[in-house]
């Protein structure tokens, strides 16, 4: 069996698998973690390893459970577990507010002591709120100048749509006077990107609806839930607790990992919902394109450096290749 300094080998950051399962018992099988399956062709049941060492979170959504066995080597590797609904969505369970989450008492402590710093402060706290959508903005802008995908399809942040509602959005985010004005700003421009990504892929009569029952609300469901696992693995590695947000602490319960989120979900989520939708792609393969986004653009890094900087009072980098 895998010691556990072995599992932990891999920095969070740097870690590519992030899962969702449905209709499959979890469980521990000759110090691996397993998944097990019934075969769709009546053939017996089939299982398939997890590489927990190399993993951030699992998502356990209809039909599912898992052994106390499994549990511990998912918490000895560090591994977030939400349990969730269909299309994993919404989370059902549990602590720290949304995640299942690993026993540790080796966490670093300067994160968590750099953030309360200046968390009681309101005029602080308002200030990191803006500094972290300004953040969004930059990497909304980098990524959709860089992937060329998104270009061929017409998400540019030089479109002239989108380049006014940018600059309007950080003039606005500069001169608000509240956390509560930050969140309409938001809202705002997160309804503008809809409709820009809604007219861009031909799909003009959307309407964002949580429980819609269209593909591209599906998907934007489901790929904000996977950005909500690698939030709260960020949150957790660095040792702040999910109550201690900038901005949605007073609207939901997931609060920070909302917050954390919240910095990739426009950039990266959001498009390709809408592309997968306009190319019906299938859930699963939706999935494995929302995944290989966050890879290709180091989404979880930047959470880490993003969280990073303002715990410590430091700045990002967005110079970084994506």
């Amino acid at each position: 069996m895998e010691t556990i300094s072995n599992l932990k080998a891999i920095l969070h950051s740097k870690r590519a698998n992030l899962y969702y399962l449905e209709k499959c018992r979890v469980m521990q099988k000759d110090g691996r973690v397993l998944y097990l399956m019934e075969d769709a062709k009546g053939d017996g049941s089939k299982y398939w390893n997890i590489p927990i060492a190399n993993t951030t979170c699992l998502l356990l959504g209809t039909g599912t459970s898992i052994t106390q066995a499994a549990m511990r080597l998912l918490a000895s590797a560090g591994v977030m577990v939400g349990f969730c609904g269909g299309g994993s969505t919404p989370l059902l369970m549990a602590t720290e507010i949304e995640w299942l989450s690993p026993q540790s008492e080796y966490r670093p402590t300067e994160y968590i002591q750099g953030w309360l710093s200046w968390w009681w402060d309101d005029a602080k706290r308002l200030s990191v709120a803006k500094q972290f959508q300004f953040t969004r903005l930059d990497f909304i802008e980098k990524i959709w100048s860089k992937d060329r995908t998104l270009r061929e399809h017409g998400f540019c942040s030089e479109d002239p749509v989108i380049a006014n509602a940018f600059s309007k959005n950080r003039s606005e985010i500069a001169d608000a006077p509240s956390v509560g004005k930050l969140l309409q700003l938001e809202a705002t421009l997160t309804k503008s990107l809809y409709k820009f990504a809604a007219r861009t892929t031909g799909q003009s009569k959307f309407t964002r609806q949580h429980d819609g029952a269209d593909k591209a609300n599906a998907f934007l469901n489901h790929g904000n839930y996977l950005a909500y696992g690698l939030g709260a693995t960020t949150l957790w590695v660095l040792g702040i607790p999910h109550g201690f947000a900038v901005m949605h602490g007073k609207t939901r319960r997931g609060a920070l990992v909302f917050d954390v989120a919240d910095l990739v979900k426009d950039a990266l989520v959001l498009p390709w919902a809408f592309l997968g939708a306009k190319q019906n792609l299938g859930e699963q393969e939706f999935r494995i394109e929302c995944l290989q986004a966050f890879t290709d653009h180091n989404a979880m890094n930047f959470m880490f450096d993003s969280v990073k900087a303002q715990a410590l009072g430091g700045s990002i980098d967005l110079e970084e290749p994506f």
